[in-house]
């Protein structure tokens, strides 16, 4: 009977936070844990587990399970370390229960520690020298994350995310454990053909059921559906994790047919490059922002800040919206989110009712953003727990407080939580849809939360570390010349080749 290591290990970060990611950030479950996890929850690790569930010819491993609770900065040297030691540790546990023939890793891709700039190549490595060379490794990612050479070498199959906004984390993993019994007990062989493609892209044409990535989308899901088809994807990587293999890749993975996997690898590439000039987001300043919003006479403006979205790994403290909403006088009422320890530790002081003067903004990132004076009363606290509206996954933002400040309310959490549906603003008693301005720190929400309804939605052109304005951040490590960073950046696809030999177990 094949016996099936899992393991988990998942965070995306901003490199031009401010603010560093620890060990506590992240969710860990250890053993038989893991599976009492995720057999509650739809996500990659559940979705895998539902396929060898069924199949009484393998046994399950369970070793470590490590999720960030919410993307962050990039992970202090000695939280990288102890990561790694818990994972790696866990892992040799599994090789002294008996053999192990096959391994599943759910990972992200878009990590970065202080010491470590592709940390899920360097555990695919480790997890090589603990588990052997010849036993397949099939790996889940997300479309963001970085799909460097190690991580390749490392494994025999990769399988990514087919939608954005994400919503289909169980069905990924799915995907993955089937990969990994044809292996086992179909003879497949996987051989991979990667393609670079030097771009860093963002915008509504990323959209999967909306935008022109949905062409990449749908071949990837045709050479799947083939029979000699495994795994196909585009990973556009997450813009603001600057390491130096951060791109846009198409992946193609065929059974044993290099020719193939060469060919529809490209194909993917080539559609990508004919849509990338059109894959930006057009942005409006914050001082147009606000005019815009003030010509609404009726309805919801939902401005989407994504230079601050806490999802994509920035800081959550930007006050930028609501400094240009006072100083603009603007007079509906606003509904915002930020994260400001200090704020809250005096709401919680003055109690529920209580009128409080304090600064909110800039607690993180005060390089960015200066803090904002204002008088608010109390208007309820929280323990900060609470689950997403999206996945019902469970979500901790620390003590939480509601100010208003005149015709602005702030939910004001004490540490980072994701912010790509409506679940906060609804944990603490407030309705977006009965206010005139709503701040959204997102680059995407599914489209029933917000675009469906709301009188105008307004990209902002907000400082932040996630900004659209990609261009602007700064990027000092990633290969050049890459869009859109440079201009007339030149794209002839040329596709690497990846194939390990191992020997499945019957």
């Amino acid at each position: 009977m094949p016996r099936i290591v899992i393991a988990e290990c998942k965070q995306e970060v901003s490199s031009f936070s401010p603010a560093t990611s620890c060990f506590e950030d992240f969710r860990i479950v250890r053993g038989a844990a893991l599976l009492d996890h995720h057999r509650r929850v739809r996500e990659e690790v559940g979705g895998a587990l539902s396929v060898f569930d069924a199949d009484s010819r393998v046994e399950l491993a369970p070793t470590f399970g490590a999720s960030a609770n919410t993307s962050g900065g990039i992970l202090t040297a000695e939280s990288f370390q102890r990561l790694c030691d818990d994972f790696l540790k866990c892992l040799e546990e599994a090789t002294k229960s008996g053999p192990v023939d096959a391994a599943y890793f759910s990972l992200h891709g878009a990590m970065q520690a202080q010491t470590e700039d592709d940390p899920e190549g360097f555990l695919l490595q480790e997890a090589r020298r603990i588990l052997g060379e010849k036993i397949p490794f099939v790996v889940s990612l997300d479309l963001h994350g970085v799909l460097t050479d190690r991580m390749l070498q490392h494994s025999d199959a990769v399988v990514a995310y087919h939608t954005y906004p994400h919503i289909d984390f169980f069905e990924t993993g799915v995907r993955a454990a089937k990969l990994l019994m044809k292996i086992l007990f179909e003879g497949a062989r996987p051989v991979t053909a990667r393609v670079k493609i030097p771009a860093l892209v963002r915008g509504d044409e990323l959209i999967t059921e909306t935008g022109s990535i949905s062409e990449c989308i749908r071949l990837a899901q045709q050479v799947e559906e083939n029979g000699s088809g495994l795994s196909a994807g585009v990973m556009w990587g997450n813009p603001f994790t600057d390491v130096p293999e951060l791109r846009t890749n198409s992946f193609v993975v065929m059974d044993g047919d290099e020719t193939a996997a060469r060919r529809q690898a490209t194909a993917l590439a080539n559609i990508f490059w004919r849509h990338h000039d059109k894959m930006r987001v057009p942005l409006t300043s914050l001082a147009d922002s606000v005019r815009q919003a003030a010509e609404i006479t009726s309805g919801t403006v939902v401005m989407m800040d994504a230079a601050d979205a806490t999802s994509s790994g920035a800081s959550g403290d930007s006050n930028a919206i609501i400094r240009e909403v006072v100083s603009q006088r603007y007079r509906g009422r606003v509904l915002a989110p930020i994260v400001d320890p200090g704020a809250v530790r005096q709401a919680f002081s003055a109690g529920v009712g209580g009128v409080i003067n304090t600064r909110v903004g800039g607690a993180i990132d005060p390089a960015r953003f200066q803090s904002l004076e204002l008088n608010a009363r109390v208007k309820s606290l929280s323990d900060g727990k609470f689950r997403s509206e999206s996945f019902g996954w469970p979500w901790d933002s620390g003590d939480t407080a509601v100010l208003e400040a005149d015709n602005i309310t702030l939910v004001v959490g004490t540490r980072p939580v994701s912010l790509f549906d409506r679940s906060w603003f609804y944990a603490n008693g407030q309705d977006p849809r009965q206010f005139n301005l709503v701040v959204v720190k997102s680059p995407h929400c599914e489209h029933h939360m917000f675009a469906d309804w709301c009188a105008k939605l307004i990209n902002v052109d907000a400082p932040g570390s996630t900004s659209a304005n990609v261009k602007g951040l700064g990027h000092k490590n990633c290969a050049r010349p890459m869009f859109p960073l440079d201009d007339d950046v030149t794209f002839k696809p040329a596709a690497d080749i990846f194939r390990r030999t191992q020997t499945p177990t019957p």
